[in-house]
């Protein structure tokens, strides 16, 4: 499962059992400031991208289904003249078997809310003005 939201992605790695998810590896990775200016598509092509980055080990030789809430993404793999962006984040994919599956936004439940966590700390580490 992944999902974008306007300052962070995340992601859960997890299997099906007897129609129950079970969830193995949760995942939340906050976008920089050139990230967060990005459209909804390229936001939601990060979560899945940074899932197989993170999930690697896991999904190289297994085929893999990824469930996420924006269905352009599920026929963004097939069209071939897309942003070179785009492009370049469908070919780094393209060594895994995976299956693209929209689900609603409420079956997405883990994912939605990890990529809404909002980070207190997040300016801790910022010069101060």
């Amino acid at each position: 499962m992944c999902d974008a939201s306007d300052y962070a992605v995340g992601a859960v790695l997890g299997q099906r059992i007897e129609k129950h998810f079970r969830p193995i590896h949760y995942a939340i990775k906050t976008m920089n400031q050139a990230e967060a200016n990005y459209t909804t598509t390229e936001k939601e092509m990060i979560a899945v991208v940074y899932a197989f980055e993170k999930f690697r080990s896991y999904l190289i030789m297994n085929k893999s289904i990824i469930y996420i809430d924006h269905s352009t993404l599920k026929y963004l793999f097939a069209k071939k003249d897309a942003k070179a962006r785009l492009l370049r984040w469908i070919l780094l994919l393209q060594e895994f078997d995976f299956k693209v599956i929209d689900t609603c936004g409420a079956e997405n439940y883990a994912a939605d809310h990890l990529s809404r966590l909002e980070n207190p700390y997040g300016n801790i580490f910022d010069p101060k003005e």
